[in-house]
């Protein structure tokens, strides 16, 4: 049994349908991810989980019961919020103690469990701080102490580090993930920056347009995308017009793009193009290998970009066509201009049909 269902949730904003027929299960102690661009829907779904929204209809469940019709502070989970929403009048004690107050614990408990929770998020000792003594980060993990406090199931994000600055991000991510599996939580987590997302979840939820376009682990997702969108927001891709060749022996599709001709596999179970089909291939650039620098080429460098430990090539094909191409601990940079030919893995290009 999931820790959260939500069963086929619409949500309707007068005329704006942000969700539409949206059904994802959630397992508990799971870290779950809903991803997407703005306007995808993941906030307002993770709103309806909340409680801070009404679906239109649909159903939301927590551990079998239906929780659709309960208040927030009902359904055993907590809310981070992007802004942290921390009362700045407030020393950082009391901003925790808070929720515990409106629920008329006892005070001696009060302080037992906020000094708990400044505990969890790795900050004892601080509850007499003011809030403007605390920098980003800081201020995220009061936040994070605050929801914990009040001992939830669930624990929901709402895009929590996009305030803060990129090191401190990268530090968040390991505490948040080490939060939600040493107390045990059930965690939802909004964002739109894929990084997060692969690095912390157990599985994760691409949306688009108030649909959920696939479910899996990172992971899978990412080696198998279903579309065109996953594949293009899941990290980078080079998406490429192909036609249908035929089929060899052990199930590869034969296609030919503007890049040349390549064996490839399928991501989904319902579908075989037949031989004359266009289709859409999608190759990640760290997938593509340059076998040959010199004449004969397939393709001309038009951009060189050095990082250090990746060196990223634009590659203009005779066809006209631009591919990117990624390679890792380089020990060589080619020059504008320079004539290549590159290889590629059929289990390395993924023939979708949209």
């Amino acid at each position: 049994m999931e820790a959260i269902f939500a069963k086929s949730i619409v949500k309707d904003f007068g005329e704006v349908r942000a969700l539409d027929g949206v059904s994802i299960g959630i397992e508990p102690g799971e870290l779950f991810f809903l991803l997407g661009g703005s306007g995808c829907g993941k906030t307002t779904l993770l709103r309806c989980i909340a409680g801070l929204e009404k679906p239109t209809s649909g159903t939301i469940f927590f551990e079998g019961e239906d929780v659709t019709a309960l208040p927030t502070h009902k359904r055993e989970a907590a809310m981070v919020f992007q802004s942290y929403a921390l009362w700045p009048h407030m020393t950082v004690g009391q901003n925790i103690a808070f929720g515990l107050e409106e629920r008329k614990v006892a005070r001696h408990e009060i302080e037992e469990r906020v000094n708990e929770a400044l505990r969890m998020v790795q900050m004892p000792g601080f509850e007499e701080r003011g809030i403007d003594q605390m920098s980003g980060g800081q201020q995220q993990r009061v936040s994070l102490a605050r929801a914990l406090v009040v001992k939830p199931k669930c624990l929901l994000l709402d895009e929590p580090l996009s305030n803060l600055d990129a090191q401190l991000r990268l530090e968040m991510r390991s505490e948040i993930r080490r939060i939600v599996k040493e107390n045990g939580l059930t965690g939802v987590y909004v964002t739109h920056d894929q990084s997060e997302a692969l690095s912390m979840a157990d599985r994760l939820a691409v949306m688009n347009d108030g649909h959920v376009k696939q479910i899996g682990a990172p992971e899978d997702v990412y080696r198998n995308p279903t579309s065109s969108y996953v594949a293009s927001f899941i990290g980078e891709t080079n998406l490429l017009r192909a036609s249908v060749k035929g089929k060899e022996e052990g199930g590869q599709i034969v296609v030919d793009t503007a890049a040349g001709v390549f064996g490839g596999r399928l991501t989904v179970t319902d579908w075989t193009p037949r031989e004359g089909d266009e289709v859409l291939v999608s190759v990640r650039p760290e997938a593509i290998r340059i076998a040959e620098v010199g004449e004969g080429r397939q393709g001309e460098i038009l951009e060189t970009t050095y990082l250090g430990d990746v060196i990223q090539y634009r590659v203009r094909t005779p066809a006209g066509v631009e591919v990117d191409i990624s390679e890792m601990n380089p020990q060589r940079v080619l020059a504008r201009g320079t004539g290549v030919a590159f290889d590629l893995q059929p289990e390395d290009v993924v023939i979708l049909r949209e």
